[in-house]
């Protein structure tokens, strides 16, 4: 939690303000550089390339520094822009935009207050609000509250005053500042990658829609005990204001989870899987933030309890149509029986891999096997390493070191120069199997996931 002497008295949320200061940094960027490509000119192509990467890094650390000092939309944009934009981005950029994440400098109570005040009126009096943030972001922080009529706990998620309104003014001065840099190339696909963070962050600061997904998951998940969903309080809820019951739990990186037995681990690890093939096979909407932050895990009492995953966030929900979604429960399919040419035959039909010559998608389809290696068996698949998969078909995430591995299978990929700048929807599917498999890796997980979707198959 921020210090109280790190507290932002108010954000600057004047476009003009937030215009000259990207411009100056913008600007300033660009010369210095210029400057470095210029000092390099007569240097060794090994010496440029070096010089290149070095002052791009440079570049980007001070062009995210000034950026981090605006607060508000820009920083979101800049957070999505490193999640999503790894694939047209230059990585010195990415990994200047990641530290955005620690930079969420929380906002004083006084205008925090004066917020709540401007959208609950009188119905503020209803409550006690702890003053210090249970949380802060870029758009907006949280804090824990009790009704005093019946000492119901909740939690505020308060929206900055004027970032909502600033989101479109905002992207065009994140927009300008890459073209002013020319740091990043402007392409179509960068383009459109833009236009969907654009989406997003108006999606992100509609509170009425995440009301309704909360609502809408909690419905679907309500009969199953393995979760918890946070019951959203109409009453104190506005366009700028979202209310939810509080749900206590751990982090799910708390060291207290791996003290846990194995089985419920084990457990644990299959839930958090089972949420992304049942938004894949039964709902056709996915929360595409991989962030742990967004869960929590409750504990169970005892050890004959039951542990429970608490889903927290539902702004980054995506809806899919229905051809994507058949070409994701294909791939899975054929991931399940191992079958490269069911895995080929899955790609058909979509136009970025159409796109890729015919003789290329096998090398494509072992990726693809690759990265669904769990959903096989011990049977089907002789190629998983020695020790990761056990009789039972459970598998070992931290010992199998997946990421890693399809990693560097879709580096040594003839197809992989194909594969540049994938579909946005494409790479929102992928994110969130990534978040579930790390969510398993981090608590050491064995879990049998070719039986989870047996059913499906």
């Amino acid at each position: 939690m921020s210090d109280q002497h790190d507290k932002l008295k108010q954000l600057k949320t004047s476009s003009m303000d937030r215009r000259l200061s990207i411009a100056k940094a913008s600007l300033l960027a660009g010369t210095r550089w210029a400057a470095s490509s210029a000092s390099s000119m007569f240097a060794s192509e090994a010496e440029k390339e070096k010089k290149r990467k070095q002052a791009m890094k440079e570049q980007a650390d001070y062009l995210v520094a000034e950026i981090g000092k605006l607060k508000g939309s820009i920083v979101k944009i800049g957070q999505m822009m490193a999640l999503y934009g790894e694939h047209f981005l230059p990585e010195e950029i990415t990994q200047a935009l990641n530290t955005l994440n620690n930079q969420t400098v929380a906002l004083d109570w006084p205008a925090i207050k004066t917020q709540l005040r401007s959208q609950l009126g009188s119905q503020l009096d209803d409550l006690t609000i702890d003053r210090e943030p249970l949380g802060t972001a870029s758009l907006a922080q949280v804090h824990r509250a009790v009704r005093k009529s019946d000492g119901l706990e909740l939690v505020l998620k308060v929206q900055y005053p004027g970032v909502a309104d600033a989101i479109d003014s905002d992207m065009s001065l994140f927009k300008n500042m890459l073209k002013l840099t020319r740091m990043v190339p402007q392409t179509r696909e960068f383009d459109q990658w833009f236009d969907e963070v654009r989406d997003m962050m108006h999606r992100e600061v509609n509170y009425d829609i995440e009301a309704a997904t909360t609502r809408r998951f909690a419905a679907r998940l309500q009969d199953d005990p393995r979760y918890i969903v946070p019951t959203i309080i109409d009453q104190y809820c506005t366009n700028r204001v979202l209310c939810m019951t509080f749900e206590r739990g751990v982090p799910i990186n708390s060291p207290v989870m791996l003290s846990l037995p194995q089985e419920r681990r084990n457990r644990l690890g299959e839930a958090s899987l089972e949420i992304a093939v049942r938004e894949i096979f039964e709902w056709g909407e996915m929360q595409t933030d991989p962030n742990f932050g967004n869960y929590l895990v409750r504990l169970a009492e005892d050890a004959q309890g039951l542990d429970q995953i608490v889903l927290l966030d539902f702004g980054a929900i995506r809806q899919f149509d229905q051809h994507l979604l058949g070409m994701a429960r294909n791939l899975i399919k054929a991931g399940y029986h191992h079958d490269p040419m069911a895995m080929v035959n899955a790609m058909r039909g979509y136009d970025f891999f159409d796109a890729i010559p015919e003789n290329l998608k096998p090398d494509m389809a072992k990726v693809f096997l690759l990265a669904t290696e769990a959903f096989s068996s011990f049977d089907n698949n002789k190629q998983i390493p020695e020790g990761v998969m056990q009789m039972d078909n459970r598998y070992d995430w931290k010992k199998s070191q997946l990421h890693s591995r399809v990693m560097q299978q879709a580096s040594k990929s003839m197809a992989s120069r194909y594969f540049s700048v994938p579909p946005k929807e494409f790479m929102f599917i992928s994110r969130k199997f990534i978040g579930a498999y790390t969510f398993m890796t981090v608590i050491e997980a064995k879990t049998n996931v070719h039986g989870m979707i047996q059913k499906y198959v």
